[in-house]
C-alpha cells in the first residue's frame, strides 16, 4: 500500500507531505488546492511498472504538461529551480520502499530527470491500479485507444488507462461471495449489468441493451465501477484513484456508491478520492462502521505564506478546515435569513 507523498517545488506545492490511510483517503479543499495532482502523482508511481520509460515517462503522460516538457511541472518560478516527489510504500510491516524523481524547470524530458529510491524492487512487486477521471470516456472508447497510439491528441494518460482496464477480461476461477455482493448492489442500482461488443460498452436489462452514449453519465460511472470489480482490477493490495465521484451522480445513488467503496476497502482495497461534495462526505461519516479505516485530508492555502498545507483527521467532525461544510451552513444561515425577513412582512 502506498503510505505517503512528498512534494517539494512541484507543480502547485512549495513542500507538502501527506500521510496516507491504508484504507480510504478523501482529498477536500477549494479549487487549486492540487488534490487531483496528489492521485495524479500516487497513481503514476502505482503505474511504474507497465510504463516503458518508468516514473518519469508516466508522470508526464498523465500530467501532460505543455509540448510534453517535464521541467513544467516543477512549481512556477522566475529564476533557476528544482522539484522532486517521493513516494513511499509499504510493503510489509518491517519493509519500506520509496521512489524519488528529481527535475529542474529546464528538464525538457522525462529521460534526462533523476530516479533514486528502490525501484527495482517497487517494479519487482507491482500493484494494480486505477484512476476513474472525472470526464467519462466510457461511451467514447470504440477506437480512442488506437487513436491514442497512433495520433499525438491532448489527452492525459488517465483517459486511455481506464479504458484499457474497463476492456480487460474477467480472471479465471469463480467470483468470491464479496464481490458477487458488490456487482448485485451495483446492478440494482443501474437496473442492468455492462457487456461489450466491438469496443462499445452496453447497459443489459430486462428491456434490452442501451449503448453508453444514450446512457445517463451517472450511470456510466457506476458501470465502469462494476467492469472493474467484475473483472478483476479491484482485489486485495490494488488501489483506486476517483476524482470527484459525485458528478453527474445523482445524489440519491450516493449511498450505494459510498457502501461499495466502504466494502472494497474491507477486502483490501486502498482508495483515494477527492471532492467537492456534503452528500459523499455524510454518507462516509454516516456508514463507517468498527474496523473502517479512513482519512480525511483537508488542503488549504496558508493565509500568511500563500503556500498549500493539509490537514489529515480519521473524524469527519474534526475535519478543518472544511469549505464544503461552511459552505453548507452558510446556505442554511441564508435560507433561515430569507423565511425570517418574510415573517417581517
Amino acid at each position: 500500500m502506498l503510505e505517503k507523498i512528498k512534494f517539494d517545488k512541484f507543480t502547485a506545492f512549495e513542500k507538502l507531505e501527506v500521510k496516507f490511510s491504508p484504507g480510504i483517503n478523501i482529498l477536500v479543499g477549494e479549487n487549486g488546492t492540487g488534490k487531483t495532482h496528489i492521485l495524479k502523482a500516487a497513481y503514476a508511481a502505482c503505474d511504474i511498472a507497465k510504463s516503458k520509460g518508468g516514473f518519469a515517462e508516466k508522470i508526464n503522460n498523465v500530467f501532460y504538461p505543455s509540448d510534453k516538457q517535464i521541467g513544467r511541472l516543477v512549481k512556477r518560478s522566475s529564476v533557476s529551480s528544482k522539484g522532486s516527489i517521493e513516494v513511499t510504500r509499504k510493503l510489509s510491516d518491517d519493509k519500506k520502499i520509496s521512489l524519488r524523481l528529481s527535475l529542474s524547470n529546464h528538464t525538457t524530458k522525462p529521460e534526462k530527470a533523476t530516479l533514486s529510491g528502490s525501484p527495482k524492487v517497487w517494479i519487482e512487486n507491482p500493484m494494480a491500479a486505477a484512476f476513474i477521471p472525472v470526464k467519462d470516456m466510457m461511451a467514447n472508447a470504440p477506437g480512442f485507444r488506437s487513436l491514442y497510439k497512433e495520433r499525438e491528441i491532448h489527452f492525459e494518460e488517465v483517459y486511455v488507462d481506464i479504458i484499457d482496464k474497463a476492456f480487460l477480461p474477467v480472471r479465471k476461477g469463480p467470483t468470491d461471495k464479496q464481490r458477487k455482493q458488490l456487482l448485485e448492489s451495483l446492478q440494482e442500482a443501474m437496473d442492468g449489468k455492462v457487456v461489450a461488443k466491438n469496443e462499445e460498452f452496453f447497459l443489459r436489462s430486462k428491456h434490452g441493451e442501451l449503448e453508453f452514449t444514450l446512457l445517463a453519465e451517472g450511470h456510466r460511472k457506476m458501470g465502469l465501477l462494476w467492469l472493474l470489480i467484475q473483472n478483476g482490477t479491484l482485489l486485495e493490495g490494488s488501489v483506486l484513484f476517483w476524482d470527484e465521484p459525485e458528478t453527474n451522480l445523482n445524489p440519491r445513488l450516493m449511498k450505494t456508491v459510498v457502501g461499495i467503496l466502504l466494502e472494497l476497502q474491507r477486502t483490501g482495497v486502498q482508495i483515494f478520492l477527492t471532492t467537492h461534495d456534503y452528500v459523499i462526505l455524510k454518507e462516509f461519516d454516516l456508514q463507517l462502521k468498527a474496523g473502517d479505516r479512513i482519512l480525511f485530508h483537508s488542503l488549504y492555502r496558508n493565509r500568511e505564506s500563500g503556500e498549500i498545507e493539509v490537514s489529515s483527521t480519521s473524524e469527519y467532525l474534526q475535519l478543518s478546515p472544511n469549505a464544503i461544510d461552511d459552505t453548507f451552513g452558510t446556505l442554511v444561515d441564508r435560507d433561515i435569513e430569507k423565511s425570517m425577513g418574510g415573517l417581517g412582512k
